[in-house]
């Protein structure tokens, strides 16, 4: 800010020094015309010269100098304009930086609002994952786990592992496990797929939304939530989903079913030891 504001105070000095020139000559020239007429005139004979011989004498003294400062003023005007410029880039610049300053601070308030909504969300997702996975694999379906052991995933649940249940359908896909009939078998487990696909769509279009880089939205596809929303459109009956452009599925998904049949071995050692 210094080295700027100085900038005009420096033009101002050379404009001084232009106008300072520009008196010293035209003096000069008024007193060599001066001496020129005493010389070889005389005042009283240019005094008694006609009208049209003294406007004549005088246009040619003068012309010069009208061109002297019509230069300096040209030069003068010149370095306004030059200096209007550089401010007016100046002002660019800054504009422009605060343009981005100004949606930069608006991406991170629709970043913060994102993942304030998606936490939320994902504990949706886990809870109509996990009235999905007791409908096809609780009492009321095929009876795989007991109530005992769904109380213990409810608890884990709800200590924050939002995503359990959404692991456990995925496991059961890499065992092999046709997940048609657990998706859509009845009307309630069409129902609560239905309900899972819309909500996470709405969230990826939430995420894509506050989203430059695709960071965000990839985080979302390669989530557990996000491989078993893929994995019910691609089963879905009645409607032909377009597929989610997710690069890395398959060997996020071999990772997270490796993850989740450690924590069913552990799980049945630990039942067995008991």
């Amino acid at each position: 800010m210094e080295k700027h504001r100085n900038k005009p105070a420096v033009d101002v000095s050379h404009r001084d020094k232009r106008i300072l020139y520009g008196i010293v000559l035209t003096v000069v020239w008024l007193v060599l015309g001066a001496l020129y007429i005493s010389w070889n005139l005389g005042w009283a004979r240019f005094a008694t010269l006609p009208i049209d011989e003294m406007g004549n004498f005088l246009e040619g003294a003068f012309a010069p100098l009208a061109f002297l400062w019509l230069v300096i003023g040209l030069f003068i005007q010149q370095s306004v304009l030059a200096e209007n410029n550089r401010e007016l880039r100046h002002n660019n610049i800054q504009s422009e930086k605060q343009t981005m300053a100004i949606a930069a601070t608006e991406m991170n308030a629709r970043q913060e609002t994102f993942f304030k909504i998606a936490d939320n969300t994902r504990r949706q997702l886990g809870g109509i994952a996990g009235l999905l996975f007791q409908s096809s694999k609780g009492q009321s379906g095929d009876n795989t786990y007991s109530e005992a052991e769904f109380m213990e995933m409810w608890h884990l649940f709800a200590t924050g592992d939002f995503e359990l249940f959404s692991r456990n359908f995925l496991a059961l896909a890499g065992k092999g496990v046709d997940l048609q009939p657990l998706f859509y078998g009845t009307q309630i487990r069409s129902t609560h797929t239905d309900n899972f696909i819309m909500n996470f769509d709405r969230l990826l279009r939430l995420a894509r939304d506050c989203d430059t880089n695709g960071i965000i939205s990839d985080a979302q596809l390669h989530s557990a939530h996000g491989l078993l929303s893929s994995r019910m459109r691609e089963l879905h009956p009645r409607i032909k989903f377009k597929r989610y452009e997710v690069t890395r599925s398959s060997a996020y998904l071999e990772q997270i079913i490796h993850s989740s049949q450690g924590q069913d071995n552990e799980h049945g050692a630990m039942k067995a030891a008991g």
